[in-house]
């Protein structure tokens, strides 16, 4: 059995799918439903959940949207999701991040993945201070 599994298109899509679809279209002002949600639309609890997670987290909050954009293009980046580094890319642009920011971010990404990986493999035990 094969992990991959085709997009449900709207026109395809229960009822119960069609309702989360539409929510997404409603939040996000467009008139189309990326993949990511089409694929997950084979499990509709969890496209479901997930939808309600993404709308609460990455929603209003403490941290303003381009930085929650900016954090998951770089947690992405480190997990080495193509598909999430595109889309909160594409995010992260349309809510004002330069070409100029993003080279930083990715600076910062590769310099903390060395330096976490240095850490983990020497052992540094945490400073006092930083406790």
């Amino acid at each position: 059995m094969s992990a991959r599994r085709e997009p449900i298109e709207y026109a395809d899509a229960s009822p119960e799918v069609r309702a989360v679809y539409d929510d997404i279209m409603a939040t996000r002002g467009t008139d189309w439903v990326n993949n990511f949600w089409k694929v997950l639309a084979h499990d509709p609890p969890t496209l479901r959940r997930i939808w309600a997670n993404i709308k609460e987290v990455m929603g209003p909050g403490a941290l303003d949207p381009l930085t929650k954009e900016l954090l998951y293009v770089a947690v992405s980046a480190s997990n080495g999701c193509q598909y999430c580094i595109a889309s909160h890319g594409a995010a992260a642009r349309k809510k004002g991040m330069s070409e100029a920011q993003y080279s930083e971010l990715l600076a910062i990404v590769g310099l903390a993945n060395e330096t976490n990986r240095l850490v983990t493999a020497l052992d540094v035990s945490i400073d006092p201070a930083f406790r």
